[in-house]
């Protein structure tokens, strides 16, 4: 008995997601794309998520060879999840759905290895990954944010370079829209894939991730995905952490700091200077292991340890709003139901043995 023929197609026939705000990375993304040795994308999808009320056209450049495959469709500001849903589920019957990031550059031979990693699929394979490389600055070490960045190589599942077989996505009902960020949305529907029964594979094509310009204050902005870790928990358990194959942060410090940091201040609005001092003590303390371990690897610049002083004071508050944020606004979300509206995955038996006469 064989699969389904939906779930079990072999065909390596794929459309491309661009979610996009319609930055200036888009145009050299699509370039890139249409450089790539290989067969081409069936269809390209970009999902154009600036706010409805901005009507001008994305200031993309779309390459000749891909004009008469490439759509647009808006996304209505609602966050990339939303805008990756869009995207497939207006890409039509293609068995395959790549999802890139409007910053990235696939590789000069990109769809021909990216054909070779979806033939390479069983009926199982729910999506197969991209390498993701990152660039980093030679002749000095990189700064926070280039360290920040270049974790992307070794992150699990990730959507900057990530094809999903469409059967997979109807199964689990595609991307939570619940994330509004750019952050865990890739890992909750790895797991969610996972727990039906489907399996991911890593493949071999190669993508590379640019390190985009940021502002001093990027990495007390970031820290608004401890609100999407405490979805991450309520959906997945404690473990998930663990199955996605995630790094577990400092959150647990960062608590420490800022609870140290309001009892400080408790303690002198009531007249208790020795305990204000104390907790002031350990307040200050573990703000600065926190900005010597930031400052340490990096290039050491004036200007680096000047805002890594800086952010490493407001991160641990932020990070603690962020989690209460989180706690408040997901209090009522329910665990994962494998199979609450979903499918298995097809079941795949081995075929029979040729006989021997």
């Amino acid at each position: 008995m064989t699969a389904p023929s939906a779930p079990g197609d072999r065909s390596t026939d794929y459309t491309v997601v661009i979610p996009t705000l319609g930055r200036p990375s888009l145009t050299a993304c699509l370039a890139a794309l249409a450089a790539a040795e290989g067969p081409p994308p069936r269809r390209v999808i970009l999902v154009d998520d600036r706010p409805l009320d901005d009507c001008t056209p994305l200031p993309a450049d779309i390459p000749r060879t891909l004009r008469d495959r490439t759509v647009t469709v808006p996304g209505c500001a609602r966050g990339p999840a939303a805008a990756r849903n869009t995207g497939w589920r207006a890409a039509g019957g293609t068995p395959w759905i790549v999802f890139l990031d409007d910053d990235v550059l696939p590789g000069p031979a990109w769809a021909r290895e990216l054909v070779a990693d979806l033939a390479a699929a069983t009926p199982r394979t729910a999506g197969v990954s991209a390498r993701i490389d990152v660039p980093l600055p030679s002749g000095r070490e990189p700064t926070d944010w280039e360290r920040n960045t270049a974790g992307l190589a070794t992150s699990r599942w990730i959507t900057a370079d990530m094809a999903y077989r469409r059967a997979a996505l109807e199964c689990v009902g595609g991307f939570d829209e619940r994330f509004r960020r750019a952050f865990r949305e890739d890992a909750d529907l790895a797991l969610r894939v996972l727990t039906t029964g489907w399996t991911l594979a890593e493949g071999r094509r190669r993508t590379t991730h640019p390190v985009r310009p940021a502002d001093r204050w990027v990495s007390v902005r970031l820290q608004a995905g401890n609100a999407d870790d405490v979805l991450m928990t309520r959906r997945h358990g404690r473990g998930w952490w663990r199955r996605a194959q995630a790094p577990r942060g400092r959150l647990p410090g960062h608590l420490a700091v800022t609870a140290a940091a309001a009892g400080a201040l408790l303690c002198g609005a009531a007249g208790k200077r020795g305990g204000a001092a104390a907790l002031a003590a350990l307040w200050l303390a573990g703000t600065a292991e926190f900005a010597w371990a930031r400052i340490a690897p990096g290039p050491r610049t004036r200007e680096e340890a000047r805002t890594m002083a800086l952010t490493s004071v407001l991160i641990p508050p932020a990070a603690t709003a962020h989690w209460l944020r989180g706690l408040l606004r997901h209090r009522r979300i329910a665990p994962v139901d494998p199979w609450g509206g979903a499918h298995p995955a097809p079941e795949v038996r081995p075929r029979p043995a040729p006989e021997r006469v």
